[in-house]
């Protein structure tokens, strides 16, 4: 039997505007200049002041400010002979931007260019020994591949028999599967050593075999390599005494031998390009107790509605005959005007923003940001700032997930100063952050051929008042990628 029903269901759409301000809020400074370029790209009608010419005449009109605007908005007003001219000409006047926010981000010190070192890279590097050898072409395109085909680590992941069908359908190479392992072991004796190994032990050992075979260290570490690596790993010195007949000052220099060597020999000549450079969006200074909050300028940008669009308009204003190209003219125009007008209020209301958010942290963690002290942290969680500044939960997370402060304890990501609370025996609320703290005083300070298990540090933590459980401590150890207690035993 069928039913019908009707049902009233509230659903919430954002508009373009907004979800232009949403993604605007994840920018971080070091990346707002390329979004900001992009834009300038993709939209004629945009203007950057800083690349245009600035002995033109100031216009009269203010700058508004994006409270009064309705940002929100997301229906056309009127027909297209109805466009109010004014609207698009109210963005010159930019003398609210960057008036509240950090100055020292575009001294002339930081405006410099900093140099880059001229560096080959790890595959460059490779190539550059292949060439220098003297092969057959057949050898030589078999080399190229196998360095192509080498992760960023160094290592060879791939089956031999996968390069060698490479060989034959994309190179034109037919090779048997010794001839790759042939020059595969040519090439494993490149620089850095280790490097196109296939696995974990094969990278250790090469490396090993390279140094004085006959120095009975290195005879038993290769040794322990080549049959103990997984008690090594684990640490279990004493099965590795008993197996390989050996006292613990000879063991001593066998595992500091091991731990000389590179497990990721690709790493060692490559810069690492993938880290993105950190430029803190927001800077706090101590000026006799007072802490004094900036936004770093670099995201103030100085945009306008480009001229030549406003006048393109006007003249339309004016034209006493509109034909059918002119509208559709004039609308690629309204699209663009309107479009440059979004960007400009999307990029003030994210320094506002941004501005707020940081403020109630700041206001809230004044103890931490005076001092520097983590035991000051409080707990904090995202609904904590979130109620202060009327946001939503979603909007704080936003900003504290991919900003950083300067402080002049250093820069800090904005999510490493939001906690949870824990209570201590007198029933006071503290941070996690607080006891993360003495757990890593305590592990730094233990004996340690004798590290502290969990349980321990669950009795040192119960000692000082925090009554947590042992679990509760691992996982904070976790958090902190501090290893179990047999992990970090020392000989």
């Amino acid at each position: 039997m069928l039913k019908q029903n009707l049902q009233q269901k509230l659903l919430q759409k954002l508009s373009p505007q907004q979800i232009q301000f949403i993604k605007l809020l994840q920018v971080p400074t070091v990346s707002l200049d390329t979004r900001i370029k992009e834009e300038l790209e993709e939209n004629p009608a945009l203007e950057d002041l800083s690349l245009t010419n600035l002995n033109e005449p100031e216009e009269q009109y203010p700058d508004r400010d994006p409270d009064d605007d309705n940002f929100n908005s997301d229906e056309e007003k009127g027909e297209m002979d109805e466009f109010n001219i004014d609207d698009y000409l109210q963005e010159d006047n930019l003398n609210d931007y960057g008036s509240r926010y950090d100055q020292n981000g575009d001294d002339e010190d930081e405006r410099k260019e900093i140099p880059i070192a001229v560096q080959s890279s790890f595959f460059e590097s490779l190539q550059a020994q292949l060439d220098l050898l003297p092969l057959s072409d057949k050898d030589f395109m078999i080399g190229k591949q196998i360095i192509g085909s080498l992760d960023d680590d160094g290592y060879l992941r791939r089956p031999i028999m996968s390069l060698t069908d490479d060989l034959a359908f994309s190179q034109n190479v037919l090779a048997e599967d010794e001839e790759v392992e042939d020059m595969l072991k040519v090439i494993q004796g490149f620089d850095p050593a280790g490097v196109g190994a296939r696995s974990l032990q094969e990278c250790l050992l090469i490396q090993l075999r390279k140094k004085d075979v006959n120095d009975p260290i290195i005879k038993k570490a290769i040794q322990v390599v080549e049959h103990y690596l997984d008690e090594f790993t684990r640490k279990h010195y004493d099965k590795l005494e008993k197996s390989l007949n050996m006292n613990s000052i000879e063991l001593r220099g066998v595992v500091n031998e091991i731990l000389k060597l590179n497990p990721k020999p690709g790493d060692s000549n490559e810069i690492n390009t993938k880290q993105m450079q950190v430029i803190p969006d927001f800077h706090i200074t101590n000026n006799d107790g007072t802490l004094i909050l900036t936004l770093n300028s670099k995201n103030a940008p100085e945009l306008r509605v480009s001229r030549s669009y406003q006048e393109m308009f006007q003249h339309y204003d004016k034209a006493s005959q509109k034909d059918k190209k002119l509208k559709e003219a004039v609308q690629f125009v309204k699209q663009k005007l309107d479009s440059a007008k979004w960007f400009i209020d999307a990029i003030k209301q994210r320094q506002q923003t941004l501005l707020k958010t940081m403020n109630a942290i700041m206001q809230y963690q004044y103890e931490f940001f005076l001092t520097g002290d983590d035991k000051n942290l409080k707990p904090m969680i995202l609904k904590d700032i979130a109620d202060r500044i009327g946001m939503d939960i979603s909007t704080v997370s936003r900003v504290a997930n991919s900003k950083y402060v300067q402080t002049e304890f250093g820069t800090f990501l904005l999510k490493s100063f939001f906690s949870e609370a824990i209570q201590t025996e007198s029933g006071e609320e503290v941070s996690n952050k607080e006891v993360k703290k003495i757990l890593e005083e305590h592990i730094g300070k233990e004996d340690k051929r004798h590290p502290l298990a969990d349980e321990k540090l669950t009795e040192i933590l119960k000692d000082a008042g925090y009554n947590i459980a042992r679990r509760t401590v691992a996982k904070y150890r976790e958090q902190m990628n501090i290893p179990v207690a047999r992990l970090r035993k020392e000989l």
